[in-house]
This record gives C-alpha cells, sequence and structure tokens, in this order.
C-alpha cells in the first residue's frame, strides 16, 4: 500500500461524498475492476462514508481498502432496520473482499408433511416450499433429519412414497411388512384412522409429547385388558420407538420450544461458530462455522455480521439466543422482526440453564476451532511437501485438477475440482461439456485441449490481471504423456506460460501406490509407497475422478430421457404425444412417410412434411 494510492482512494470518498445521500442506507466500495470491496450500511451514509476520509482513525485493514477504492455506490433504504438486511444480502451476493463472509451457507432439510393429497405424506424436504403442507425444521444436516423419519416412520407409519407409487401399488410394500408404513395405498387403514395418525405426527412435530405417549399408554392398556396382544405390542413398540427419540434430545429441558443457540469463539486469530437448533423443545441438530474474516475482527462483530448473513435467506426463531452481546444488537432483532412479521428476541443469557446451554455451545465453537486450525496445519505441510516435490516457488494456493469421463465418446464431460489451504473448494468446481463434434470418439487428448483452451479462454478474459484470486498455481493432470503434451500445446497457444503442470498417471497394472508422474522437461518418476504427500495427490485425482464420473452420469442420464421427437422444430407436447400414441414408438414415427404422419390428429400436411425432412435430410 503506497501513500499515493492511500491519496487517491481518499480524493476518490471525497469526490462521492458531494453526492452521498443523509438518508439510512447502503455504500458499496469498488476497486478498479468494478468488483465490490467492502458493503456497509449506515443511518446516515454521509457521516459513515466522511470517516473513511481521516486517516489517523483508520486501521491498517481500512487503508488498504480506502486504497483500492475507486467508484462508490448508494442505495438509501427507508429505515436503518431495512439497511442491515440490504447489507447482509449484498454481502453474501457480492462476497466482498474487506467484508467478514459467511462461507458455508447451504440450505438446510426441513421434514414436510405434504397435505396436498387425500393420503398426506411424510418426507425430506429442501429448497423453496413449492408444496402445500407444513415444514418442520430447520435440521443441522440429512442424517439428523433421516433418523427422526424412522423413528416417525416407526411411530406413525405415515406413507413415504410418492404419489406416483402410491397411485400405481397394487399390493403392499416392504414398508408395511417391517411395520413402518400403514399400507393406504391398497386399502389397509381407512381414512379416518389415518388422519388421526396424520395428526399426531404433527403434534409430535410440534412438541406436544406428553398427550400422544398418553393416547399411546391408554390404548396399549385397553388392548391388553381385552385380551389383544397383537394390537397391544404393537402400541408398546410405538411408545418405544417415542421414547428413544426423546432420550436423545440432550439440553431440551434448558430451552423454550423455540429456539437457536449461537455461540462463538475466538482461538489463533481465527473465529469459530456453533449453531444449535432447537424446535418443538427438541434438539435438530447443531453445525459448526468458520467465517472468513480479518484476524483484527473482534468476537463480536464477527457473530454479529453471522447473525445477519445467515437469517438472510432463512427463517429465524422467536429467540436467538447468543455468547456474546454484540453492537447494535436490539437493531438486528428489529430487523429480523420486520423480516419475518413477528417478534424475534436476540439475547445473552447471564444465568440459569439457559446460560449453561449457550456455555456448553461454546465449549463446542472452541473445539471446532481448534479441530480446524490443527488441519489447516497438516494441510499446510502437505502443501509445502508439493511445492518441493514438484520444484514449484512456493506452496500452491489454488490446485486444479482435471478429469474426463466418457462411454466411447458419448456423453463425454471434462471435471474440473479445485483444492487450497482449506481443503476442496467445492464451489469453484467446474464441468465442461464436450462440444467439439470433429473430436473423435474416445480422443482424450482432444478433449483436454478443448477443456484447457475453454477454462483458460475464460479467465485470460475475466482476469487478465490476476487480481481476482483465480488463477491456478499448479495443474494436476488425470493422465500421462500424452495429456501432458496436450496441455501444454494449449497453454502455449494462449499465451500461458507461467503455471506449473503435471500429470499423474497409475503406472503399472495401474496399481495404486505405483502412479507415476510427469512434468515438462522432467524425467518420469514416483513416489514412495508411504509418503503423506502421495495420499494427498492420490485424495486429488480421485476426486477428479468422483466428479467427473458423476457429471457424465447425469448428462447421460439426461440423455437417456430424451425423445428424437424433441428436436423436431413445431412439435409441442400435444403433438408429440398424439404421434407416439398413434405409432406406438418415437422409432415408428422416424419410419413413418408423410401420409402416414399426416393422418395423426392435430399433424397438417406442411407438419408432417416438416417432420419428415427431420429424419431424412
Amino acid at each position: 500500500m503506497s501513500v499515493s494510492n492511500l491519496s487517491n482512494g481518499i480524493a476518490v470518498i471525497r469526490s462521492f461524498l458531494k453526492t452521498a445521500p443523509t438518508a439510512p442506507g447502503v455504500y458499496r466500495m469498488l476497486d478498479k475492476n468494478g468488483d465490490v470491496l467492502y458493503v456497509g450500511k449506515a443511518k446516515h451514509i454521509q457521516k459513515r462514508v466522511t470517516s473513511y476520509t481521516q486517516v489517523a482513525r483508520l486501521n491498517n485493514r481500512l487503508q488498504r481498502m480506502v486504497s483500492a477504492t475507486h467508484s462508490m455506490v448508494f442505495v438509501t433504504t427507508r429505515t436503518e432496520a431495512e439497511a442491515l438486511l440490504l447489507e447482509a444480502s449484498l454481502i453474501k451476493r457480492f462476497k466482498p473482499t474487506f467484508n467478514v463472509l459467511l462461507k458455508d451457507d447451504k440450505s438446510f432439510p426441513y421434514i414436510l408433511l405434504r397435505t396436498d393429497h387425500e393420503w398426506p405424506q411424510i418426507t425430506k424436504h429442501r429448497g423453496a416450499r413449492r408444496y402445500k403442507g407444513h415444514y418442520f425444521g430447520p435440521f443441522a444436516s440429512a442424517g439428523a433429519v433421516n433418523r427422526t423419519l424412522n423413528t416417525l416412520q416407526k411411530v406413525f407409519q405415515l406413507r413415504s412414497c410418492t404419489d406416483s407409487t402410491l397411485d400405481t401399488r397394487t399390493r403392499v410394500c416392504l414398508l408395511y411388512q417391517i411395520k413402518r408404513c400403514s399400507g393406504p395405498c391398497v386399502g389397509k387403514v381407512p381414512k379416518d384412522e389415518y388422519a388421526d395418525m396424520v395428526g399426531e405426527t404433527r403434534a409430535f412435530l410440534e412438541g406436544r409429547n406428553t398427550d400422544i405417549q398418553k393416547k399411546f399408554a391408554s390404548a396399549m392398556q385397553d388392548a391388553s385388558d381385552a385380551l389383544e396382544y397383537e394390537a397391544a405390542a404393537i402400541f408398546r413398540d410405538r411408545l418405544n420407538a417415542l421414547t428413544q427419540i426423546q432420550s436423545h434430545q440432550t439440553m431440551v429441558n434448558a430451552m423454550v420450544d423455540e429456539a437457536d443457540v449461537i455461540a462463538a469463539a475466538k482461538v489463533g486469530g481465527q473465529v469459530g461458530i456453533q449453531l444449535f437448533f432447537f424446535r418443538a423443545g427438541q434438539n435438530w441438530g447443531h453445525r459448526a462455522y468458520f467465517p472468513k474474516h480479518d484476524k483484527s475482527d473482534s468476537t463480536s462483530s464477527v457473530l454479529a455480521a453471522f447473525i445477519a448473513q445467515f437469517y438472510d435467506n432463512k427463517p429465524a426463531p422467536k429467540n436467538i439466543l447468543i455468547s456474546h452481546k454484540v453492537d447494535e444488537q436490539d437493531l438486528l432483532a428489529a430487523a429480523l422482526t420486520e423480516r419475518m412479521d413477528r417478534k424475534v428476541h436476540i439475547t445473552v443469557p447471564a444465568r440459569g440453564k439457559k446460560y449453561d446451554t449457550v456455555k456448553e455451545a461454546i465449549r463446542n465453537a472452541k473445539e471446532a476451532v481448534e479441530r480446524k486450525l490443527a488441519e489447516t496445519a497438516s494441510q499446510t505441510k502437505l502443501l509445502d511437501g508439493v511445492a518441493e516435490k514438484f520444484d514449484l516457488e512456493a506452496p500452491p494456493g489454488r490446485i486444479e485438477v482435471y478429469d474426463n469421463s466418457h462411454i466411447q465418446g458419448a456423453n463425454a464431460v471434462g471435471g474440473m475440482v479445485v483444492a487450497g489451504p482449506d481443503g476442496f473448494m467445492k464451489n469453484s468446481y467446474r464441468k465442461f461439456n464436450i462440444k467439439d463434434e470433429d473430436l473423435a470418439p474416445g480422443d482424450d487428448f482432444g478433449m483436454m485441449r478443448e477443456v484447457m483452451r475453454r477454462r483458460f479462454s475464460r479467465l485470460i478474459k475475466e482476469d487478465e490481471d490476476r487480481s481476482r484470486g483465480h488463477w491456478p498455481d499448479l495443474l494436476l493432470i488425470d493422465g500421462g504423456r500424452g495429456q501432458l503434451s496436450s496441455v501444454m500445446e494449449t497453454l502455449e497457444e494462449l499465451g500461458v506460460n507461467d503455471v506449473a503442470v503435471v500429470a499423474i498417471s497409475k503406472g503399472p497394472d495401474r496399481n495404486a501406490g505405483r502412479e507415476q508422474f510427469h512434468m515438462p522437461g522432467r524425467q518420469t518418476f514416483t513416489m514412495p509407497l508411504n509418503d503423506p504427500v502421495l495420499y494427498y495427490l492420490q485424495r486429488l485425482r480421485d476426486e477428479a475422478h468422483r466428479f467427473a464420473i458423476g457429471s457424465h452420469r447425469a448428462r447421460r442420464k439426461s440423455d437417456i430421457k430424451k425423445s428424437p421427437l424433441d428436436g423436431v422444430p413445431g412439435i409441442g407436447p400435444k403433438r408429440k404425444k398424439a404421434l407416439l400414441h398413434h405409432f406406438g414408438s418415437a422409432k415408428a414415427v422416424v419410419g413413418a412417410d408423410v401420409r402416414d404422419i399426416e393422418s395423426v390428429d392435430g399433424i397438417s400436411r406442411a407438419i408432417a412434411q416438416k417432420i419428415y425432412d427431420h429424419f431424412h435430410e
């Protein structure tokens, strides 16, 4: 950071102060490429932006940000709470360099009790709420949902099959035989009894467990008194399953019915956040997060940024219990209240059972950070080893691994996986559907050339000055000398000559552990069988192989579903259905003449000629 750059940045900010709004809102700082450096919110935008021109009050991080600023954008809002919500949304969208970033923001699974069918279905759900029914969650993981669903099947025996499966079954399935479904598909349960089961399931998921236990216990006793021991045994098993799921709920008695517990801990400059979900008086799992932030950021500031970003696209519960008091805590609660259209409380428990629960979450957060740091240290050691083995100037910060997958050239796909100091970077994975029609089937060298050409042509176009961190330090190619030559020729044509390239092949008899490594200007070499760096490189290669095969299978599955009629211009779903009903198959349509095609309802002479010409060019 030079003094002149800092002066230029301050001059830019001062020039924008002339038009900066005096209302609440959000401001963005942009670099010379138009990329967002920072997103901030303010009650009075002009006053807040003015503070960036007072150099003496800026720490080193903010001075670097100001030095890189070339432009600014302002957006006003009605209230400061609205500005806070907009800020969180824009941070997640633009991922600015100088903001605290929530890196892992996957959607959470829910349990869905669908009510849009006469026989309601219970199933796992993730994504948009497009079905009519009751959603229960979030659960911390798919495993937590599956365990709960397993128990619900034992206790309440609602169907989990799809509507199409239900409508087409003529005999009971295995789930019915093992007493995990009541068999509505073949009339094994009356509708009113099934409706009672639906109500009981909903009551359980809403936390009304005591009433259900009393009902089952009473039914079991009545069946036993009537000497109906098989019926009594069914209610006994359902009671046992209900007790089992309740015994797995830890810390429940300390909690209100609906709350998230969010605790933060800082170790070695890294803040880790532990999140526990409590719904309906039950613990529905926990998850650890490691936001990207500057080492100078305080624990409370990282926690505040996490809360705002986490609930940007997820429903907030009635209560959020946190480990540290954060700046503008009341404003954050007001913003979430406004968004949810009901009261949301954010509190820091100081005593009692809630405090004990938060302490437990803090301990989990601390242990998670310590594990993360240990893994990072191990990863750093491996990357040092990679640099040493391949004579690199420094440990690679970004490794791209490539592999191709196809069956005799059909549905060919190239896969790219990315790894770095924090492990696999799955949001950077890319697949390349091979498009070159001139390639001979199974031409692996040609496929690799196409993948490299497309990848680096785009990289040169989007990040020519390499300021965005998207350029790899090392390319690892699954293949031998032939693939290596194809890659090197393509890179040379594009003028890329400063990226290290290594090809890895299976070696004699394709035995794992005897891999051979190929590099330009260097003899083929191997590594000792017990070398940790070899294991690491095998893991990278295997991940690329898995990703490429998965992409190929998805493409092949998609193609299998396609009909030859899909590509005919002017043929929509209705005409395609009429043709298939008339001829029996798409193959028969391909072999038909114009007069036969014209005889189909809804097909004119002109359309019939167009269909015939499409298949007989």
